[in-house]
């Protein structure tokens, strides 16, 4: 029995089942993995996670009781839930991707979507299966007392239910993503919104990357549930039961990060990319094909840059990491479409003989986003919406000089934006802007700057993090 668990949907590890039937292990994705694989194996905490793949599910039955550790993988304490194929698609694509994710960035087209149908309701009752297989593991592998930290939108019902069936632990829910405004909420049918805020409240502790997202739960909980909600104290009083409401900002391990950016693969990396990009200048970015990444207008905004200032044609390369997302989704390979058209047609455009304007790499490649990482002169990062982005965090701290345009729409913005040339992320020429005087910015400023982003960067590494969580579920 584990003292201290976390459950997530992704794990630290996933799993490619080659056709002869082998199976290789690879670093999970996501930005939650990012931060936290590297402290949770440390610190002998219990990983709970779905299955994700073929590969994991073939992992999993391998595994005795799907505990990865104990069939010999060096991932630390970790069980693999094996959740029928079907009810995680419903789950995972239709209610957490397609329907909260949505709503806590924005991002419906409201004259179009959302539309809450009997279809609708089954995907949410898979969604409620999804989230009972977590609570029933949970309560299985917790210790008495055990403190246990559920993790984001897919992830809201677990903590109230677990707390039917294991009212002796110490429970916290954690929100990676933005939590929409109560007007905005509110598209969900009520009694599906009243579920997922009543699941957070089952929770002790609820935690969340900025105050702007923590205020906004303490509003819907306010106006949908009618909770009564101290400001001062950060408490949410709801039936009987008190609920602590935390801001805890997540940063990187700095020291780490940057071990891993002088290994040999990035090393290499380091080569090929300085061979491509020549002596000319480097505007990176380095991001999910997701909607709310925003890379059209990101690129939309140099194209405007470029045909704004020919001074620079053949002196800048615009390095774009744009790496698949949610495949299974229409709206996620049409976006993947829309990002490889514009960057075409800025190919197409501006391209000569002896220069390559923008470069596009679209295959997740770890080791190359660090060494992009390290020669950046430019950092773009210009979401829609964000809880937070790593991204933002993680440029400065490899670079030796980059300059960092950053969306106010980022949690990010919080602790960076004082040193980033802050942007609205609709405004295409403002950001072209911003990229010309990132470009021309003096040396001694970016060198000031990049000192102070680095610093705060990583003043709360995902240690601090993980140990704020705790002390918050250790108080009565």
């Amino acid at each position: 029995m584990s003292s201290t668990l976390i459950a997530s949907n992704r794990g630290p590890v996933s799993f490619t089942l080659s056709e002869d039937g082998a199976l290789t292990m690879r670093r999970g994705g996501g930005g939650l993995v990012s931060g936290l694989s590297g402290v949770a194996k440390e610190s002998e905490l219990l990983w709970v996670c779905a299955a994700l793949s073929d590969g994991d599910r073939s992992a999993v039955r391998l595994a005795p009781g799907g505990r990865l550790d104990e069939a010999g993988y060096p991932t630390g304490p970790l069980r693999m839930l094996d959740i029928p194929p079907a009810v995680f698609h419903r789950a995972y694509n239709a209610v957490a991707n397609s329907t909260l994710w949505f709503v806590h960035h924005l991002l419906y087209n409201t004259p179009f979507a959302p539309h809450f149908d009997t279809r609708f309701r089954r995907e949410w009752e898979a969604y409620q299966d999804y989230n009972g297989v977590f609570a029933l593991a949970l309560a299985e592998e917790a210790g008495h007392g055990a403190r246990v930290m559920v993790q984001d939108y897919h992830l809201t019902l677990a903590p109230a239910m677990l707390r039917v069936d294991r009212p002796d632990l110490r429970i916290s829910h954690f929100s990676h993503t933005p939590w929409a405004p109560p007007e905005y909420f509110s598209v969900l049918p009520d009694e599906v919104a009243a579920e997922v805020l009543e699941g957070v409240l089952g929770a002790d502790h609820a935690g969340f990357l900025t105050e702007r997202w923590a205020d906004a739960f303490m509003d819907c909980c306010r106006v949908i549930l009618g909770a009564t909600v101290d400001r001062d104290s950060r408490t949410v009083g709801y039936q009987g039961r008190t609920t602590r409401v935390g801001v805890h900002a997540l940063g990187v391990d700095g020291s780490t990060l940057r071990a891993r950016a002088a290994e040999p693969d990035v090393e290499s990396y380091l080569q090929t990319i300085k061979e491509q990009v020549g002596p000319r200048r480097l505007i990176v970015r380095i991001d999910r094909t997701e909607l709310s990444k925003n890379i059209v207008r990101g690129m939309m905004a140099y194209r405007e840059f470029l045909a704004e200032h020919p001074e620079w044609h053949g002196k800048v390369v615009h390095l774009a990491f744009a790496y698949p997302s949610r495949h299974d989704l229409p709206e996620y390979r049409e976006y993947t479409a829309a990002v490889q058209r514009c960057a075409k047609e800025i190919e197409d455009e501006y391209a000569t003989d002896d220069w390559d304007p923008l470069i596009l790499y679209t295959d997740d490649d770890y080791p190359r986003s660090l060494a992009a990482y390290r020669l950046a002169d430019v950092l773009l990062v210009n979401p829609t919406r964000d809880g937070m982005n790593l991204v933002a965090k993680e440029g400065p701290v490899l670079s030796q000089r980059c300059v960092l345009v950053l969306s106010r729409e980022a949690g990010a913005a919080a602790e960076l934006g004082e040193n980033a040339l802050v942007v609205n992320p609709y405004d295409v020429s403002g950001t072209a802007t911003a990229l010309h005087d990132a470009l021309t910015m003096p040396e001694e400023e970016r060198e000031a700057r990049i000192a102070r982003l680095r610093a705060a960067a990583t003043a709360l590494p995902p240690g601090r993090w993980l140990s704020d969580q705790l002390e918050a579920l250790s108080q009565p």
